[in-house]
């Protein structure tokens, strides 16, 4: 541990404060966690210590910080960044771009897609495609973005017979990701499809009166005369060591009835 004038180490400590209160994490606790002492921690926070390298990412981990923010936590505290931010068509990423097509496929017929932080979508099945067959022109101008996909009421909202329910999850899981990841981006697009209308004039508010599983919320969506419903199932990436990886999210959508299995299979050649 060194010791330094608080102006030099202003930056680590409110970031790891605010970090740790995020997480409702008392200093003793989460010192025990990362192998260090309450006294050193109360030292960093306050701007009268510096913590070494390892400890910053010792206690980032201990806090579940975002790869992103790691980097940050780092900087504020006179450290080069860690994690590498690679853009996913760079050669190297081509592993990973041919494991997450691979992956892709073959869960089709089986709506499948890849978004980022910001719910961009960086990759998509043909079960995607079929479902936005129809939508506006204007609305699958790249970038494409799932949640604006989903909910603007020229996109699939219109199909979604229980949109109040459905928009509801949408929006919740959104709140939860910034309340976690600090992300003015996703907070910008979550503020635009919150301005959506919220409901179809028909929707009967279905799973709305009584409590259902969050696992279990169907999206009940209209497609060509039939009703699909699915459940849907969001993956991440393990440890991952790049930011780019890191803010990656595979959402596969599992037909949620046998009536929406036997169509969908209906449309394999």
């Amino acid at each position: 541990m060194t010791t330094a004038p608080p102006a030099r180490l202003s930056g680590i400590g409110p970031l790891l404060r605010e970090w740790r209160e995020r997480r409702r994490v008392s200093q003793l606790e989460l010192a025990l966690r990362a192998g260090s002492s309450a006294r050193h921690l109360s030292f960093v926070e306050t701007g009268r210590s510096r913590p070494g390298e390892d400890l910053v990412l010792r206690l980032a981990e201990q806090l579940d910080v975002p790869v992103r923010e790691r980097n940050a936590l780092l900087l504020a505290a006179g450290y080069a960044p860690r994690f590498a931010e690679t853009p996913l068509d760079d050669p190297s990423m081509g592993v990973l771009r041919e494991g997450l097509d691979r992956l892709l496929r073959g869960y089709e017929p089986y709506p499948a897609l890849v978004v980022d932080a910001t719910y961009t979508v960086v990759a998509a099945n043909q079960g995607i495609a079929m479902l936005m067959a129809g939508l506006p022109e204007s609305l699958l101008v790249p970038p494409l973005n799932a949640m604006r996909l989903t909910l603007h009421p020229e996109g699939l909202a219109p199909r979604i017979r229980n949109l109040r329910a459905w928009r509801g999850h949408l929006l919740a899981q959104m709140e939860r990701q910034i309340a976690l990841d600090r992300s003015e981006a996703l907070r910008a697009v979550y503020e635009e499809v919150k301005a959506y209308p919220s409901a179809r004039e028909d929707d009967d508010g279905a799973g709305e009166d009584e409590p259902v599983p969050y696992f279990a919320l169907p999206m009940v969506i209209e497609h060509d005369g039939q009703v699909l419903s699915f459940v849907s199932s969001i993956s991440t990436f393990n440890t991952p060591m790049d930011v780019t990886v890191a803010e990656l999210a595979i959402e596969t959508f599992l037909p949620a009835d046998p009536a929406t299995v036997k169509y969908l299979r209906s449309l394999t050649p």
